[in-house]
């Protein structure tokens, strides 16, 4: 397999990759075969798979846009992934062209690339580093030279927590994250879980033990379950909600039914 230029010599193009299987399912080029045979192979079973990622990044966009309607200018976005068209910094620049914005990533294509997409960029930057680890991300130096803690950020941590096991403390590092922002800080989250997809739930299990396979398991947790990670967060209207009914621009009827997999929420400090 021939290694193309944006790859850092670093990796293993043998391997899969849940940052670049993510980059597939969005129609983005930075994934090879092995992560594409991959994403078809977990397709088989949940076909809709390219839409709820496609309803997670539309979510997105819409919660950066509330973050900055609430006169936050400041992002801090964990497991950022590949960067495409109509990512954090390009929707927060757009709007507010001096606000800042902090990648993490550990995957080293979604940082090598991000690098590339920021350079020249002085409001925006890239970390490799791991979300299992708050403190290295707090302390690294992008964080301390772009966001001012001492004032509201809008953490994101869209899509990265179902691939943090229960052994690995997801809710303490989400709790130490929360503990190191300002009042009036947003929590931007989605998960992913058995409920809201139109497909019985053996099938969605087949699904999940393609990403086991690769080594990248897909912890799908419930609502009650996903909801304790805004512990400490007081909900912004309206709650934890599957992914399309997040302050939606189109009529819910127009939307498919896999937009509705999984939840998504937004929540404020106090």
């Amino acid at each position: 397999m021939e290694r193309p230029a944006w790859a850092p010599r670093s990796i293993d193009i043998s391997v899969p990759s849940v940052a670049r299987i993510y980059d597939y399912y969005l129609g983005g080029s930075h994934n090879f075969e092995v992560d594409r045979e991959a994403a078809r192979r977990a397709m088989q079973f949940i076909p809709g798979l390219p839409k709820i990622m496609q309803a997670n990044r539309a979510f997105m966009r819409r919660a950066v846009e509330f973050a900055l309607d609430e006169g936050i200018t400041q992002f801090l976005d964990i497991g950022s992934g590949i960067p495409t068209a109509g990512h954090v910094h390009e929707i927060a620049q757009a709007a507010r062209p001096g606000a800042r914005v902090v990648y993490v990533d550990h995957d080293p294509v979604a940082v090598s690339h991000s690098q590339a997409v920021l350079e020249g960029n002085e409001n925006a930057d890239v970390v490799a580093a791991d979300l299992r680890k708050p403190r290295e991300i707090l302390e690294s130096p992008p964080v301390q030279r772009l966001l001012d803690l001492n004032r509201p950020v809008a953490l994101l941590l869209v899509a990265i927590l179902h691939f943090v096991e229960d052994a690995d403390e997801p809710y303490k590092a989400v709790a130490r994250l929360r503990d190191a922002l300002a009042p009036g800080s947003l929590l931007i989250l989605t998960h992913a879980s058995y409920e809201g997809i139109p497909l019985p739930q053996e099938r969605t299990r087949a699904a999940v033990d393609v990403y086991r396979d690769i080594r990248n398991p897909l912890i799908m947790r419930s609502r009650e379950q996903i909801a304790r990670f805004f512990e400490g967060y007081e909900m912004v209207e309206p709650g934890l909600v599957p992914l399309a009914s997040w302050r939606p621009r189109t009529a819910l009827e127009d939307e498919d039914p896999y937009a509705f997999s999984g939840f998504a929420g937004v929540g404020r400090t106090a």
